[in-house]
C-alpha cells in the first residue's frame, strides 16, 4: 500500500481524494492546508487515519508519506516541488505544471537533481472518452490522423487565485488550454512535435475580475503537418463544455463529455448536479462520477502503479515542461498577432 500525502485543500484536492479510492494500492494517510481548520476539515472528511498538517516541510517528513500529490496555486507549485524533492518522495503536481517554461523546467531540473519519481497530472488523457477515441485513432479506425479541435469552457474558476493572472501567470488559456495542448499532443504524437503556433485571446465578460484572458484560440502546427485548433473560456453558462472532434483520412471521431446520460428538466433544485452548473433548476445534465468521467480516478491509479513499480508514467515533468513551453509561444503571439515558432529541444 502506497502512503499518499496531498498538498491543498480546495476543489482539485477533493477531486484528488476522491479518486485515491479508487486506487487498490493507494491510501490518503495526510494532509496539508495553510488554514488549520481546513486541514482538519479535509483529514475528517477523507479519514480516517489522515493526518493534517498546516506545513508542508512536516507532511513531506512523515515516514508514512511515499508519494506526494500537489494540489496547490500555480504559484507555490515550485516550492512545494522543491520541499518533496528535499524529502526523496515521489512527486505528482497538477495543472499546469508551472507559470511559465522556465519555471517548469526549474521544477524538472529539481526532480532529476533529487532522483525521484515524477508524474504530471494532465487528467484529460486518462478520461475514458478520450482513452477510447485514442484506441480507436491507434487501430486506424479513422485512417491518418489530420486535424483535431479541442473545446474546454464554463463560467470561470473556482478558487480566487486563478482570477489573479499576475500571480497565476496567465488566464483560461493556462488555465483550461494546458488540458487540450496534452490532448493533441497526445494524439499525434509525442515525437511529432508542435513547432509553430497562432493564438489570439481577450477579456471580453470578467474584466472586472481579472487582467488574463478569459477567452482563447490556439492553432498548434505540428512537425508532421497536422493542425490542432484549442479553445478555452471562461465565459460560457451552463456547466462544463469538454469536446474532441478527430477527423481523419478515413473518418472522424467527436468526444464530448459535455452532456452525461442524465438530463432533464426540473422546477425543484435538487442538489449538487456538476462542477460550474450555474443554475440549479430548468434544463439540467448532471454528470455522474465526475472524478471517474473526467478521468481522476483513472490517472491516480496509473500513477501510483508506475510509482509502486518504479515504471515511467504516461505524463511526466517532462510533458508538463512541453507544455508550458507552447502555451509560452501562445502567449507571444497574443502580443505579436502573428505565428510563432515554438523551440524543440
Amino acid at each position: 500500500m502506497i502512503g499518499v500525502g496531498l498538498l491543498g485543500s480546495g476543489f482539485i484536492g477533493d477531486c484528488y481524494a476522491d479518486s485515491l479510492l479508487d486506487v487498490r494500492n493507494g491510501e490518503l494517510v495526510a494532509c496539508y492546508s495553510r488554514n488549520s481548520e481546513r486541514a482538519d476539515e479535509f483529514a475528517r472528511k477523507w479519514g480516517p487515519g489522515v493526518t493534517a498538517y498546516q506545513d508542508m516541510d512536516a507532511l513531506c517528513a512523515d515516514p508514512a508519506v511515499q508519494l506526494v500529490v500537489i494540489a496547490l496555486p500555480n504559484e507555490i507549485h515550485l516550492e512545494a516541488v522543491r520541499t518533496v524533492a528535499r524529502h526523496g518522495k515521489g512527486v505528482v503536481c497538477t495543472k499546469p505544471l508551472a507559470r511559465t517554461e522556465k519555471e517548469a523546467a526549474e521544477m524538472l531540473k529539481v526532480v532529476l537533481d533529487a532522483g525521484v519519481w515524477h508524474g504530471y497530472a494532465e487528467s484529460s488523457v486518462f478520461s475514458p472518452n478520450i482513452a477510447k477515441a485514442y484506441q480507436m485513432v491507434q487501430a486506424g479506425g479513422i485512417g491518418d490522423l489530420l486535424t483535431m479541435r479541442a473545446r474546454e469552457a464554463h463560467s470561470g474558476p473556482h478558487a480566487p487565485h486563478f482570477w489573479d493572472a499576475e500571480t497565476a501567470g496567465g488566464g483560461a488559456l493556462l488555465d483550461m488550454g494546458c488540458h487540450t495542448v496534452e490532448s493533441a499532443r497526445h494524439f499525434f504524437g509525442k515525437d511529432n512535435p508542435v513547432v509553430e503556433v497562432m493564438a489570439w485571446g481577450a477579456t471580453l465578460a470578467h474584466a472586472d475580475k481579472t487582467t488574463g484572458e478569459d477567452t482563447a484560440i490556439a492553432l498548434l502546427k505540428f512537425a508532421g503537418g497536422q493542425l490542432a485548433t484549442i479553445e478555452s473560456s471562461w465565459i460560457e453558462k451552463g456547466g462544463m463544455q469538454l469536446r474532441h472532434e478527430l477527423v481523419g483520412s478515413a473518418g472522424r471521431i467527436v468526444t464530448d463529455s459535455s452532456v452525461g446520460p442524465v438530463w432533464g428538466f426540473i422546477e425543484k433544485p435538487v442538489g449538487y448536479l456538476v462542477e460550474k452548473a450555474n443554475a440549479d433548476t430548468g434544463w439540467v445534465y448532471p454528470v455522474p462520477e465526475e472524478t471517474r468521467a473526467y478521468g481522476f480516478s483513472q490517472q491516480m491509479r496509473h500513477f501510483v502503479d508506475c510509482f509502486a513499480a518504479g515504471t515511467r508514467p504516461l505524463e511526466t515533468f517532462e510533458d508538463g515542461v512541453v507544455v508550458n513551453r507552447i502555451l509560452d509561444a501562445c502567449y507571444r503571439s497574443m502580443r505579436t498577432k502573428v505565428w510563432e515558432k515554438v523551440t524543440i529541444s
